[in-house]
């Protein structure tokens, strides 16, 4: 019998240095991941602008240091592209793992909120983000002493699944949401959310968005390569059709803050532009105070400010790696990514470069899970990504077209995905499966990963104490147990340390 005796050359190029063969994906799969997860989440170049210039700071002017609104969005959009976009390249070439970076919900939310509430006291977005900085370099001091993968790996493996399972329902939660298949009432003292206007779906934007899920669903079923980004590119199509020809437009606010329109479209109005190109303006960048806050707010309020981005940053990452590992399948026997230092250290470096870019804090997008379901495995996929979030700055117009409506369905075929690693928790030992249920239930129902993390945290130590286990803990879940009780008591401990 004859004797093979080829043996196979190892990869190079683009393989070798992504181990794309090695991890079982292609040039292609990872090309059409990270397609997939720019436009799944490329809201984000509207929905961060929306958000941080809506209101103006102590200086009297809107975020980017002007007194035009609209001016103020412009630099928002373009800033935040530009910081996505280089930090997601850099993930893809040092961390290697297919997680894309943008500002990060909520943070910018929270930055608002302080702008809001302290604007008497002269607070500027400068000054706020110089704190981001400040809570960037503090991550990144965590993560090159080792403090930050310690942690990562002290959490108990039933948790990391239960985070991933979180994430899955929470996404899953927020493409109904933007989609405004689920919607919060219009009327006060009713329930906190329920089915499309009034109970019932209406509107031609809802019918984008059920088309693209069930679309994605028979694709994927039929096990057809590209099924979301062939959903997401349908859905498109479908919606520039229907506004050409109803003329739906987007939905408005009357003077009393009510919805006027509220089955219209919900960020973006889809139509093919009148111009592809524009010239990206970027003023915004190196718009920060690094230590004006704190002669302005107060060093308590500043430093607890701090904290609470801290540790949204610290266990949002968290969540989000396991969760992407997890579906990938690139985690080890203990539920670790491969590279997970230089994971960590990019997101850390991100959060800095959000802050020192005038954009809130980057950190780890979970939407990356859709370009992972469309088979991305390495950080190939994080580059092409990050280069379609920099050539949006220049094509603005034509990235624009995709309205969330036709982006969401990703998100809840994603969800789905993840969803189905419940069945690794061990529901019947209650030790296991009540921190693992608050973690899943709690991410959603407060629109925060953090929150789920912390409860499944502090529930998992209380729980072991009380059966007489408390050596089986692992010394650092003590402190981060510790810390998540300073988290969820920040505002009465705030009061009672200014006397307010």
């Amino acid at each position: 019998m004859a004797t093979d005796l080829r043996t196979r050359r190892p990869a190079s190029g683009l393989d070798g240095f992504f181990k794309i063969s090695e991890r079982g994906s292609t040039l292609s799969r990872e090309l059409r991941g990270g397609v997939v997860t720019f436009f799944t989440m490329a809201y984000i170049i509207v929905l961060n602008p929306i958000i941080l210039s809506g209101v103006a700071d102590g200086s009297g002017n809107f975020i980017g240091g002007t007194k035009d609104l609209a001016e103020s969005k412009l630099l928002v959009a373009v800033g935040t592209a530009v910081v996505a976009g280089v930090m997601s390249i850099l993930m893809g070439v040092v961390g290697r793992f297919p997680i894309a970076i943008a500002a990060g919900l909520g943070i910018n939310a929270l930055i608002t909120g302080m702008v809001v509430t302290h604007a008497s006291e002269g607070i500027t977005f400068a000054d706020l983000m110089g704190l981001v900085v400040i809570e960037g370099v503090i991550i990144l001091v965590l993560v090159l002493t080792g403090f930050r993968r310690a942690v990562f790996r002290a959490i108990p493996a039933p948790l990391k699944v239960a985070i991933s399972v979180g994430i899955g329902l929470f996404i899953a939660f927020i493409g109904v949401i933007d989609a405004g298949f689920a919607r919060r009432p219009s009327s006060p003292g009713s329930v906190p959310s329920e089915l499309g206007i009034g109970g019932s779906l209406d509107g031609w934007p809802t019918v984008v968005f059920v088309v693209g899920v069930l679309l994605m669903a028979v694709l994927l079923i039929r096990k057809v390569k590209g099924a979301i980004l062939i959903g997401i590119v349908v859905a498109t199509a479908l919606a520039i059709v229907i506004e050409a020809v109803a003329k739906i437009g987007p939905r408005t606010f009357g003077a009393d803050g009510a919805l006027v329109n509220p089955d219209a479209w919900a960020l973006t109005v889809p139509a093919l532009p009148t111009s592809v190109t524009n010239t990206p303006d970027l003023g915004i960048l190196g718009q920060f105070s690094l230590l004006g806050s704190f002669g302005k707010i107060g060093v308590i309020t500043a430093t607890l400010f701090v904290f609470s981005l801290l540790l949204a940053d610290f266990f949002d990452t968290m969540g989000t790696v396991v969760a992407i590992g997890t579906e990938a399948k690139l985690l080890d026997e203990h539920g670790n990514p491969p590279n997970t230092d230089r994971i960590l250290a990019v997101d850390s470096v991100a959060a800095i470069a959000g802050g020192a870019g005038g954009v809130s804090s980057n950190t780890s997008y979970i939407e990356s899970a859709a370009g992972v379901g469309e088979g991305a495995r390495t950080g190939l996929a994080s580059v092409v990504t990050g280069i379609l979030f920099l050539l949006a700055t220049f094509l603005a117009p034509l990235f624009a077209i995709v309205p969330s409506e036709a982006a969401a369905p990703a998100l809840v075929i994603v969800g789905y995905l993840m969803m189905t690693q419940v069945t690794n928790i061990s529901w019947d030992d209650m030790e296991v499966g009540i921190p693992a249920f608050l973690t899943i239930v709690l991410m959603p129902f407060t629109y925060n990963i953090t929150v789920g993390i912390g409860a499944g945290f502090i529930t998992w130590v209380l729980l072991k104490v009380a059966r007489g286990k408390a050596r089986s803990i692992h010394p650092l879940l003590w402190i981060v147990t510790a810390f998540f009780l300073v988290y969820f008591a920040k505002a009465p401990i705030e009061s009672i340390l200014t006397g307010a």
